[in-house]
């Protein structure tokens, strides 16, 4: 190391001078600072006067000066650009900086004109992402959390004789997701939704049920970037576009038709969302609780299901973990539902958000070992959830209610769509009901369903749909959800006009897309 600084210290030396020769002595200022040998007031007065900090190290442990640099910055100062090496364990801490390779000379120039200039309203949003969590760590804490990570990591196995977290995340990181063994043994080859055959099959049908996704199918869902760090969270709005919500609300107003959108998220959001939906039934928390408007009824009733578990106690042993994570994370947070602590790192660096993931789940299960959850693992989130919950439970207590109030006629037409892993038990729970009723089987026609139903005078239809082509236990799948509103507005009797773009349609380029051409 003593060779490559003196080595480094020689080229630097030679480029100041060769720019004070070609441009004069007064174009940089270049000064050597050992060992952090700057008073602090210096170092405030350094900068405040500079509109970027360049940290570029080809090698470095965790150095406080770009966090220094970033409060010193704070409103109502003029925010400041940071420049951070890819090597370096700060650029997994600082959402806000560019993130550049040292080794990778035009990419550091490129970077640096930008830097320079930045709008004022890009500098302010980039410092928006990391001052709180700056500010929130004083050197004392982050001190505090090193000596205890080193502690725990260097305590060898448990109390109990299990592992310790860093040998239990090293096996997770090695086994197959538990989600991904189930789903691989189902094949890819099941064909692409036909949506006018399902158009046809729902004018046909007299008593009708419809369960949808929220994120992922009826509000787009946004994949975390390798190197973006967002913003947003999750999706790419708070609401699906204005097409949408007609559709649903015609869809509702139909006597033969049940219409039920299931979410993972909370009452507040799913309400601010779709509550105004006349006749929508809602589920949130994953269909913990779930409230299915009654003809007539303005105020919504919501029911919930008794799973067994003491959840207050679950929070008090899991919220300390979660505030550790969450403290050494910049980016992510605890998001807490009916019944579901979740804690979510979508804006994080992606990266260093999995990394820690990949000891905070096994760090939960060892401490919750005592009660009856599991543990749901999603690009971007963690969730704790009790053992029996799944979207399946509310999605068939839905069907047997309507097959049990309907005065004697049959549910003879299903849809269900989702887009994750955590809606695979919906398509499964239609499965399970068509069997118990033995009121049909699934055809795979790309026409309107073939009637194989033992009473031929009345045809089931069910429709399990996966968005995107991936491994589901779902009959069919459409690509995106860009496809869902053209379905719903075909079922309800609208019409969509190609020039017809939804809220969320962009190329990334900022130009807008017509959302069915």
């Amino acid at each position: 190391r003593r060779a490559d600084e003196a080595d480094t210290l020689k080229e630097v030396r030679a480029l100041a001078n060769r720019i004070k020769t070609k441009f004069g002595p007064d174009v940089i200022d270049y000064e050597e600072v050992i060992c952090s040998a700057l008073p602090i007031d210096q170092r405030l007065s350094l900068w405040s006067a500079s509109d970027v900090l360049s940290v570029t190290p080809v090698r470095e442990g965790f150095n406080t000066v770009p966090l220094e640099y970033v409060y010193s910055r704070k409103e109502p100062a003029i925010p400041g650009v940071v420049l951070t090496s890819e090597f370096s364990a700060i650029n997994s801490i600082l959402n806000g900086a560019l993130r550049i390779n040292p080794y990778d000379i035009q990419m550091a120039v490129t970077f640096m004109d930008k830097a320079l200039t930045m709008s004022f309203e890009e500098k302010e949003a980039r410092r928006s992402r990391d001052i709180e969590f700056v500010s929130s760590c004083p050197s004392g804490m982050w001190t505090r959390n090193v000596l205890r990570d080193l502690r725990d990591a260097t305590s060898g196995t448990n109390a109990d004789g299990s592992k310790n977290v860093c040998e239990e995340a090293a096996a997770r990181m090695e086994s197959v997701d538990e989600a991904a063994a189930i789903l691989s043994t189902n094949s890819l080859e099941f064909p692409p939704l036909n949506i006018d055959a399902v158009t046809r099959a729902y004018k046909s049908a007299s008593q009708r049920v419809l369960v949808i996704d929220f994120n992922g199918t009826l509000v787009m869902k946004e994949p975390p970037g390798k190197y973006l760090k967002r913003e947003m969270l999750g999706t790419t709005g708070n609401k699906p576009p204005e097409i949408v919500l007609k559709a649903l609300a015609d869809l509702c107003r139909d006597p033969k038709n049940t219409v039920l959108v299931v979410s993972g998220d909370t009452q507040k959001n799913l309400e601010d969302a779709l509550g105004n939906v006349p006749g929508l039934g809602l589920a949130h928390s994953n269909g913990a609780c779930y409230s299915v408007p009654l003809p007539g009824e303005t105020q919504r009733e919501w029911l919930s299901y008794d799973l067994g578990v003491d959840w207050e106690a679950v929070k008090k042993t899991a919220l300390p973990i979660l505030s550790k994570y969450t403290a050494r994370t910049n980016g992510s947070f605890v998001k807490l539902t009916h019944s579901s602590i979740g804690w979510t790192y979508y804006s994080c660096d992606p990266e260093w958000g999995a990394l820690q993931a990949s000891y905070l789940v096994p760090e939960l299960e060892r401490e919750l070992s005592a009660f009856d959850v599991r543990f749901v693992t999603l690009k971007g989130v963690v969730e704790v959830v009790p053992r029996k919950l799944n979207k399946g439970l509310v999605v068939k207590k839905i069907l047997e209610e309507v097959a049990g109030t309907t005065g004697g006629r049959p549910v003879d037409f299903i849809l269900c769509m989702g887009d994750d892993v955590s809606d695979e038990k919906m398509f499964t729970s239609v499965f399970s009901f068509i069997a118990e009723s033995n009121a049909a089987s699934i055809g795979t026609d790309d026409s309107v369903m073939e009637d194989v139903s033992k009473d031929k005078s009345a045809p089931m239809y069910a429709f399990t749909v996966a968005v995107g082509k991936k491994k589901t236990h779902a009959s069919y799948y459409i690509d995106s959800s860009r496809d869902v509103p053209h379905l719903l507005v075909g079922m309800s009797g609208g019409h969509v006009p190609i020039s017809q773009s939804s809220s969320w349609e962009s190329d990334g380029s900022g130009s807008r897309r017509d959302v069915f051409a």
